[in-house]
């Protein structure tokens, strides 16, 4: 099997970037929402991407331009899917929306058409079991930005066969991403040790430890992140992380995972981050400032 057509199901942060570096390494990508101006974000997100690499030399004219013309949009399951050989379902980090999608798209997929969740902590074997193909069903779990981040998890589930993890594989390293195999345990690798920290550092901020701006800056000066945990959380979105250490705390039934209080009623409020405005960070100005 040859991997040509890509559908990425779900236009978000995560769904806009996988598209992007899907289509520029000449996958013809068809990309979904249900979301009408979702999905118009999402076109307008990977042309501002591709101009400013444009501009940094990282690419040319005529590969900004081929980019653009491998991606197509659409707002129809059935016109997304039909024709894809991978399908990538980038939507909320939800079990029963994910579910829920995949027996939708069940009947218009061809046979041999492969499966993947970009799912960062929901079992993979558990997904696949709700599908007619768990062999042909695998994690393909990118980083966020998708454009800048080099490794992707790879997750074989119970039944994913050895082909499938092949081509996915080859796929991952086509797109040039670094590809890490992890078993499926709930969070994988990278989510298992980031969201711990995340919420870790919620709580310090709950309990009067240090302030938004010094708890991020003990984390960057003192242990050389790149960004502090509570701007990263802004970053991936508040609700995504609470979701996923509430997944962490289900599955392993351990305390060490309780979510911090004061990072449910950031979510309770609406503040989820970057994405709308605001979460430990106001965003609405022309620099982020603490929001307490």
């Amino acid at each position: 099997m040859d991997i040509q057509t890509i559908a990425v199901i779900g236009a978000g942060q995560m769904g806009n970037g996988i598209a992007h570096v899907a289509a520029s390494v000449d996958y013809h990508v068809i990309l979904l929402d249900f979301n009408e101006a979702i999905l118009e974000k999402a076109a307008k997100t990977i042309s501002q991407n591709l101009v400013r690499e444009f501009k940094k030399g990282k690419i040319d004219e005529a590969r900004k331009e081929k980019t653009l013309q491998n991606l197509q949009t659409t707002l129809e399951l059935k016109d997304a899917v039909s024709e894809a050989d991978l399908v990538v379902e980038a939507v909320s980090e939800n079990e029963d929306v994910k579910t829920k999608l995949f027996s939708e798209m069940i009947p218009y997929l061809k046979e041999e058409t492969l499966l993947a969740s970009n799912t960062s902590s929901i079992s993979i074997t558990r997904l696949a079991a709700t599908t007619d193909r768990p062999e042909r069903f695998i994690g393909m779990h990118f980083m966020n930005p998708v454009p800048m981040m080099a490794l992707v998890e790879i997750i074989r589930g119970f039944a994913t066969s050895d082909e499938t993890y092949q081509l996915i594989e080859e796929a991952v390293i086509r797109m040039g991403k670094t590809p890490c195999v992890v078993k499926d345990f709930a969070g994988f690798v990278a989510n298992r040790i980031l969201m711990p920290m995340i919420n870790e550092a919620a709580f310090a901020l709950h309990e009067g430890v240090g302030s938004i701006e010094d708890i991020d800056k003990v984390m960057m000066l003192g242990m050389a992140h790149p960004m502090g945990p509570l701007a990263l959380a802004d970053l991936v979105g508040l609700d995504t992380c609470l979701a996923i250490i509430r997944i962490l705390h289900k599955e392993f039934g351990d305390s060490k995972y309780r979510p911090c209080p004061l990072l449910i009623k950031y979510v309770e409020a609406g503040w989820l981050g970057r994405k709308t405005d605001r979460g430990f960070y106001d965003y609405s100005g022309e620099y982020p400032v603490p929001t307490r």
